[in-house]
């Protein structure tokens, strides 16, 4: 391995509902459609080094999704951005990559913002259930896992929770209510319909039909400004400090043209 580089991806449309597994296999081909000069594990059944971080469960939409692959030949992150990009699906879209520069990715993805698009609920309907939410100290919900039915609390791990004003784009005269939610990442993981499920214990809410749910961003926790913030700008910082890798720097020079 002699370079690690970090990619954003999304999840939008009907490729929300790609599996972790249809997208890593989505992945891989492009990876090899690419021609990325992969690192591969040891052992009988090598398999190339990428590394994924808190996956959005199926059915959910995002707009930052995390990775990081390693390669065996230094590569500009732009360009091999823009190569992987051309080789996914449409709505699995590569839009971000930076040279790995710090260490601990997955240890800054730490609080996630969620929309929550509630078809069929009343705006006045949404506010009141989250007043309600919010007033509680702990909202118990229920969630079948592979062990069985499990408890936990959803309240502690939500940092804030508002109703959006109505939007422009909707029909007149459908009711929808829009929510924005701040969550952070704790054991167990608190998802947004454990957070759908805590509105109807607590106040009846409950959409008629399924919610168009989005993750918006992912990453560090702010406790001072309350907001998540890029999980790739250290390594951004980092790297306008840094030479840049010999090939890239080679890759990225001009040639020259005959002498006059």
């Amino acid at each position: 391995m002699v370079q690690r580089i970090r990619l954003r991806y999304t999840k939008r449309g009907r490729l929300r509902f790609t599996s972790h597994r249809d997208f890593q296999r989505a992945f891989e081909r492009a990876l090899r459609r690419a021609e990325v000069p992969m690192a591969y594990s040891a052992g009988f059944t090598p398999h190339p080094r990428v590394s994924y971080a808190n996956a959005a469960p199926t059915g959910t939409g995002s707009e930052a999704e995390y990775l990081e692959i390693a390669l065996a030949a230094p590569r500009d992150p732009g360009k091999l951005r823009e190569l992987l990009d051309e080789s996914m699906p449409a709505g699995l879209d590569i839009i971000d990559a930076v040279e790995a520069r710090t260490s601990g990715l997955a240890d800054r993805l730490t609080a996630s913002v969620w929309e929550l698009r509630l078809d069929g609920v009343e705006p006045a309907e949404a506010e009141r259930a989250v007043a309600a939410f919010l007033a509680a100290d702990t909202v118990e919900v229920q969630r079948r896992t592979k062990n069985g039915i499990r408890n936990f609390d959803t309240r502690g791990a939500v940092v804030s929770l508002v109703t959006l004003p109505a939007q422009v784009d909707r029909p007149s005269g459908q009711a929808c209510a829009i929510l924005r939610l701040v969550v952070r990442h704790l054991t167990p993981a608190v998802r947004p319909d454990d957070v759908l499920s805590g509105l109807r214990a607590v106040a009846d809410l409950a959409p008629p039909v399924p919610s168009a749910v989005t993750r918006l961003a992912q990453g560090l926790f702010d406790e001072e400004s309350g907001t998540v913030t890029d999980p790739l700008a250290p390594d951004r910082e980092a790297d306008t400090a840094a030479p840049p890798t010999a090939a890239v720097a080679a890759d990225a020079k001009a040639p020259e043209g005959p002498a006059a």
